[in-house]
Order: structure tokens, then sequence, then C-alpha cells
């Protein structure tokens, strides 16, 4: 009888998690149809409280499933919290990279436009100067 509890209690909370992250997904999605092609914030600071954040819930029932002696619940909870946890990391290493990549993008950039504005302060019209003044030119 103690088993079939065990079970159950696994399967239950196993859904009951599965549910929420389905549902905060699904409200997500939403936003974004919502806006009909609009620009729309971007969601990863709520990606990674909910994980995060999920993630920890986790940990604490599988510890307190341990300590009532309910060994299948508590191994199933504790690899949620590592799938949560990983899919965190993976969260946050996309945005990372995003980050990373708009930065570079934007140093770039300000080079470019720094050589530019330097090379009309001394008159020189060199082939890349050029090149910029008949790109702009409609």
């Amino acid at each position: 009888m103690e088993f079939l509890a065990d079970l159950g209690l696994a399967v239950l909370l196993s859904a009951l998690e599965a549910l929420g992250l389905a549902g905060f997904w699904f409200v997500e999605g939403i936003k974004r149809w919502a806006a009909k092609g609009q620009s729309v914030p971007d969601p990863t600071g709520r990606y990674i409280l909910v994980l995060s954040t999920g993630s920890a819930c986790s940990a604490v029932i599988a510890y307190g499933l341990s300590s009532a002696d309910l060994p299948i619940a508590c191994t199933i909870q504790a690899v949620l919290a590592a799938l949560l946890a990983l899919l965190l990391l993976l969260v946050v290493g996309a945005a990372w990279g995003r980050r990373l990549g708009r930065d570079r993008r934007r140093r770039r950039l300000r080079r470019e436009r720094l050589r530019w504005h330097e090379s009309q302060r001394e008159g020189s019209t060199s082939a890349s100067a050029l090149a910029r003044q008949r790109r702009r030119r409609p």
C-alpha cells in the first residue's frame, strides 16, 4: 500500500509541475500571438524566474519526500529539479549569447562610426569613407 501511495504522489506532483510549466509557456505564447506582429518585451527574465523557482521548489520537495521515506517520489522530484536546472542553464546561455552578439555588433558599429568621424575631420577621402558616402546616397 505504501508503494502505491509513493507512486501516486510521484505521478501527481510531476503532473502538477508539468501542467504549471505548460500553462506558463502557453500564456507567454498567447502574449506573442496577441501582439499581432508588434514587438513583445523579452520574456527571458520571466523564464529565468520560473525555471529557477521551479527547480528550487522541486529540490525542496525532494528533500521533504526523502525525510518522509517516499523514495520513488523523492527520486522523481530530484530528477525534475535537475531537468529544470538544465533547462535554466540553456535559457541563460542563450540569453548570454544574444547579449554577447549584440554587444559585439554595437562595438563594431561604434568603431566604424568613430573612424568615419575621424576621416571627416581630417578631410581625407579614404576608400572606406567613399564607400560609406556612396551607400548613404539614394
